[in-house]
């Protein structure tokens, strides 16, 4: 027969969502500091195309 499982506590509940929402955080903060990076012409990790201009050829 099925047992009913045992009660997680709010401690345990409230460690894993923390985690959880400091995980988050960090990716937000790196997502911001390549923005940056980008925008300021500094980045080398970062690949992306360039617009081609006709003029200067």
């Amino acid at each position: 027969m099925a047992c009913p499982k045992k009660k997680t506590s709010k401690s345990k509940r409230d460690k894993r969502r923390a985690n959880w929402r400091n995980l988050a955080a960090v990716e937000a903060q790196k997502a911001l500091s390549l923005g940056k990076s980008i925008l300021t012409g500094r980045s080398n990790s970062f690949v992306y195309p360039q617009p081609e201009d006709e003029d200067e050829e």
